[in-house]
């Protein structure tokens, strides 16, 4: 009887103890949600792929406890939905887009001075007040070496071969900065520096596309690595990125002269997590996030202390030329609309 009446007793407690366990457990569960809630939320409008993004935004979350919410989309879509919003805006941060292709609505963004500025490079400080450069990004050729054969690709001269008409990935130059990009690099380096000089080149590249744009930027060079295109006109960093996974590509430095633009990163005007923003701005701009990028993500810093990616040509060593011309809002939509022209073949 005294057994059964301690082996009672015990049952109680353990029941107790298991009660006590749960309501324990639920309420660490609950504390957390109830603290995440109360964190502000940075809402970022993004073309970059969820690969770049996503380690830089685990480690801003963390360290500035900021919660984010991101949104995928090509530069030019995500640039109207910005125009579209700005009475009421739904998001906080434009990062990613290259200099030249905001500018003309750089009237839509906050002027913010980053606590890194001092640390630009001079061709990279923020002269707009709007306009934080975030990484330097040349135009390269990306050649899928399984298909190209004893194709000779070395610069732009070299797409105008038949044997690559229909093989060539370009994006719609209206929604990929970055082929917005190559438009202006083409322009100038094949018209020897005078743009105007350069449209013969775009006409006869645009019979040798066969009629064939792509949607985004990751369509071109997805698809050069994956053996649909033989080349693709896209940006250093995508094309450093799928030769460091071994795909069976080689990235070509145009012989006729490179373009290296910054991309940006853009506090939306009136954005109503303003403070996080500037954080954000801060953060990405810092020491430690241009050295990861540099180190583990193949893109060139905007800093002047952050060492350009191990294996990537020094710009000494490379025909680097200079736009004057493509970044402002009239010369953009004049540029666009007759490449679309041109593409089509209607009349100009």
């Amino acid at each position: 009887m005294g057994n059964k009446k301690r082996w009672r007793t015990a049952m109680v407690l353990l029941v107790l103890v298991a009660v006590l366990v749960m309501c324990f457990s639920w309420q660490q569960l609950d504390e957390p949600a109830k603290a995440e809630e109360d964190l502000p939320q940075l809402v970022i409008y993004s073309p970059h792929p969820l690969e770049f993004t996503q380690p830089l935004l685990d480690e801003f979350e963390k360290s500035a406890g900021v919660r984010v919410r991101l949104v995928n989309g090509g530069t030019g879509k995500l640039l109207q939905r910005v125009r579209e919003e700005q009475e009421n805006p739904q998001a906080d941060i434009l990062w990613g887009g290259s200099v030249s292709m905001i500018k003309p609505d750089a009237g839509l963004f906050e002027e913010y001075e980053s606590v890194n500025e001092a640390m630009m490079r001079p061709e990279f400080r923020n002269r707009e007040g709007s306009l934080t450069r975030f990484t330097d990004v040349p135009s390269v050729l990306l050649v899928n070496t399984d298909l190209a054969g004893d194709l000779p690709i070395g610069g732009y001269a070299d797409l105008l071969n038949p044997r690559l008409r229909g093989k060539i990935a370009m994006a719609d130059p209206a929604v990929s900065s970055s082929s917005y990009e190559q438009i202006i690099n083409m322009l100038y380096a094949m018209g020897d520096g005078n743009p105007e000089q350069g449209w013969e080149y775009i006409r006869a590249l645009s019979a040798n596309l066969d009629g064939r744009l792509l949607d985004s930027s990751a369509d071109v060079y997805e698809g050069v690595a994956r053996g649909r295109y033989v080349v693709g006109c896209t940006f250093e960093e995508a094309a450093l990125t799928y030769q460091r996974l071994g795909a069976p590509v080689r990235i070509v430095y145009m012989k006729e002269g490179v373009i290296s633009e910054p991309d940006g990163v853009y506090i939306i005007r009136n954005a109503k997590n303003m403070a996080a923003a500037k954080q954000f701005v801060d953060f990405i701009t810092g020491h430690g996030a241009q050295s990861y990028i540099a180190r583990n993500l193949h893109r060139r810093s905007v800093r002047k202390d952050v060492a350009a990616p191990e294996g990537l040509q020094e710009k000494d060593n490379l025909v680097m030329i200079s736009a004057d011309a493509g970044d402002t809002g009239e010369i953009r939509q004049q540029w666009l609309e007759r490449f679309r022209r041109i593409f089509y073949g209607t009349k100009e």
